[in-house]
């Protein structure tokens, strides 16, 4: 195309573009598939970005746009939206707030695909899901594409800049839909000072996890601070946070929903931490020991560090330190991480603390004092993210860097 046909191409292209989605349903219809519902609103919303960026340029949409719409689409538990619809209703949410909810349920859903697809590419993990993560799709679509990295075999440069910019348009997708919701101006306000805290919140999470990686480090508390940033609240807190400010709920029922949030949310990251080492990789969707692999610097390992050297079981410290962040490990090494730590009594002890947290967050939303059966969802939904390692077969996805569900 001609430079000026493409210039004029540009500037009569929309500005900002509205999915064209048929009026909202009920907040009944809502209750019997929060899911489909919020995955309607999704497909919505994607097919017409897909169309304003093959409007843009064909090749752009085929390779991100499309392939982003797809990943977003093709799996996940929706936990995120589960909870801000759930909040809402418990809140007194009805059918005025149901198209406002669709629409940042949608972009929780957006903002999580931009954390799978950037933790992916830090981690230099090929699995999402049980299929290849964004940037191995990229790589095996272009396998000749650029040199090798610096350190050796690895994602290429190209197919990690692309995820990197699929995760960067993700983002925009979702503030997107969060700008284009119609709202009370003093509700507005409150949605959108939730929205950016979040947005930051899961960014200063996941500096701190790879600034534990880095340091190697064994803080017990400063894992669980990277805990409350880049899961309990990104996961759990914010989004019913978001549901509660749809309704205008007071201050005491947002306080105690946030405290009940925060509780389950960082159980929801320690259970994750038991099955990045001990879980089945074909119900987690991504090989087990990964995090040992990268030396993650999660509180099980911590605990673990800590109960050896205070034991002197100088050979579990050792065999902690050498493995973690060592790259590849064979089975029987996973193994033997396995049995090293459970000699600790680590894992245990997380798991003690996972179900005294689950604790905790009933009784700080007992406090909240909601009523009706979308008060007990909420319950029901509170304790399934909280529960402990193994208490329930259909487990929430387990969280990546930013609290993000594998």
């Amino acid at each position: 195309m001609h430079a000026k046909s493409v210039a004029r191409h540009l500037t009569t292209a929309p500005r900002q573009h509205t999915a064209h989605i048929a009026p909202p349903p009920t907040a009944a219809a809502v209750d019997a598939d929060v899911t489909g519902a919020v995955t309607g609103q999704l497909a919505a919303f994607c097919a017409e970005s897909v169309a304003y960026s093959r409007s843009l340029d064909p090749v752009f949409a085929t390779d991100v746009a499309e392939r982003l719409s797809a990943f977003t689409l093709g799996g996940g538990s929706r936990i995120r939206p589960r909870l801000l619809w759930w909040a809402l209703r418990a809140c007194g949410g009805a059918d005025a707030h149901v198209s406002g909810a669709l629409r940042i349920a949608a972009a929780l859903e957006l903002i999580q695909s931009c954390a799978l697809v950037h933790d992916d590419v830090m981690d230099q993990s090929v699995v999402r899901r049980g299929r290849p993560s964004f940037h191995a799709q990229i790589a095996l679509e272009f396998p000749a594409t650029g040199p090798e990295p610096a350190h050796g075999p690895g994602p290429s440069p190209f197919a990690q800049s692309v995820a990197v910019l699929a995760g960067d348009l993700a983002l925009s997708w979702a503030d997107d839909l969060v700008a284009g919701v119609d709202l009370d101006p003093r509700v507005r306000t409150e949605i959108l000072r939730i929205w950016r805290a979040m947005r930051t919140e899961m960014v200063a999470g996941q500096y701190l996890d790879l600034h534990g990686q880095a340091t190697s480090s064994r803080s017990a508390a400063q894992a669980i601070r990277t805990v409350c940033l880049k899961t309990a609240r990104y996961t759990v807190e914010q989004p019913l946070a978001l549901g509660a400010a749809l309704t205008g709920a007071d201050d005491s029922t947002t306080r105690a929903l946030a405290a009940a949030g925060r509780c389950a949310g960082i159980a929801f990251q320690l259970r994750d931490d038991l099955l990045g080492v001990f879980g089945d990789p074909g119900a987690t969707g991504k090989p087990s020991g990964d995090d040992i692999r990268s030396g993650k610097a999660t509180y099980l390992l911590a605990l673990a560090h800590a109960r050896a050297r205070a034991t002197g079981a100088t050979d579990v410290v050792d065999l902690l330190q050498d493995c973690r962040g060592s790259g590849p490990l064979s089975g029987p090494a996973l193994a033997s991480v396995r049995e090293a730590l459970r000699s600790t009594g680590a894992p245990a002890q997380v798991e003690r603390r996972i179900e005294r947290l689950a604790r905790a967050s009933e009784r700080h939303l007992a406090a909240a004092r909601l009523h009706g059966r979308a008060a007990q969802h909420l319950t029901e939904l509170l304790r399934h993210v909280a529960s402990p390692p193994g208490q329930d077969a259909r487990t929430p996805e387990p969280a990546g860097r930013y609290g993000a569900a594998r």
